[in-house]
């Protein structure tokens, strides 16, 4: 099942969808509960408030999908409906799953530093990343959705996008058994990591990422929340394009750390909550930096993650 937020046309409002015919109109929610009980559901408000609900709300908006009818439809349109599948969502770890990325990520530094060898301290960095996840948290008042028009900030000039795959946390739990922990996740979105690449240079020397990936409109979620029941994690095809131009891309399969592993490990000691987001991190050849490539103003990137859809934007100088 695919869940979106979308926009009502009449009254502007945040309203929680289904994807149904093949994509091609969204069922609203609440409505379909309206006609079938007589009564509005205050779990179908929206997104975070369904995750809460646990799998008994899930099943009866699947059962409400099922019978749905046109009088609870209407028509997606290619622009300006659909939202971030969890608009403000309470919090989002961006992990580091593929090797891949990183590797290649290093290199491209080195190509524009005009280094042809790994630096002992970029050594370092992939014994790291072998030994145990990391990640970083995300600015939760930066998230877009699809067909989102990003200004890149004044301060920077050379932009980049990241494909990745986002986990959804369907319930709250602490110390998390890796054996239990693909039963924590309620579903998968794209998640597309705008990178102001010239200012996160510095930042990698310090703290981390963070002005470099917290402007306005960063952090671009959608198209959907494909259910975890639906979405094939083993293998998923993913595909980043340009202006119609694929540049890069891989697959789910090619992840080195599991989300389940990443629960697992995050949840040592500490409580992860129902809506939460998991970045994977940049599938490998996911980036431009790692190709080589760099956006310019007017660009259209579509990100495609196989079972859940294209995510589109265009990035505009600030």
């Amino acid at each position: 099942m695919k869940l979106v937020t979308y926009l009502d046309d009449l009254d502007m409002g945040e309203r929680l969808g289904v994807l149904v015919e093949e994509d091609s109109r969204i069922l609203d929610v609440q409505s379909a509960h309206q006609r079938a009980f007589g009564r509005s559901n205050p779990n179908l408000a929206a997104m975070q408030a369904l995750i809460e609900a646990g799998p008994e709300e899930l099943d009866l908006v699947r059962d409400l999908a099922t019978r749905a009818d046109g009088a609870d439809t209407i028509l997606r349109r290619d622009a300006g409906q659909l939202l971030a599948p969890l608009p403000r969502p309470i919090q989002m770890r961006d992990c580091l799953c593929f090797e891949e990325h990183l590797t290649n990520a290093i290199d491209g530094r080195n190509r524009v530093a005009g280094r042809t060898e790994r630096t002992p301290e970029q050594q370092r960095r992939l014994e790291l990343f072998r030994s145990r996840p990391f990640w970083y948290k995300c600015n939760r008042f930066a998230f877009a959705g699809p067909d989102t028009v990003v200004q890149w900030p004044a301060f920077s000039i050379w932009m980049d996008y990241e494909l990745e795959l986002a986990a959804v946390i369907g319930r709250t739990g602490r110390n998390i058994p890796i054996e239990a922990a693909e039963s924590y996740i309620f579903g998968y979105t794209i998640f597309n990591d705008f990178s102001a690449r010239d200012v996160q240079n510095d930042e990698m020397a310090s703290l981390g990422p963070c002005r470099s990936k917290d402007f306005d409109n960063a952090n671009i979620l959608g198209p959907c929340i494909v259910t975890a029941d639906a979405f094939n994690l083993a293998d998923a095809r993913m595909e980043a394009r340009v202006n119609g131009e694929r540049w890069g891309g891989g697959s789910t399969a090619s992840m080195n750390t599991s989300f389940a592993q990443l629960i697992a490990f995050i949840s040592e000691s500490e409580t992860l909550h129902a809506g939460e987001l998991l970045g994977s991190g940049t599938v490998g050849t996911g980036c431009g930096l790692e190709l080589g490539r760099r956006l310019t103003s007017g660009d259209v990137v579509e990100l495609e993650v196989e079972g859940i859809g294209i995510l589109r934007n265009q990035v505009v100088a600030g």
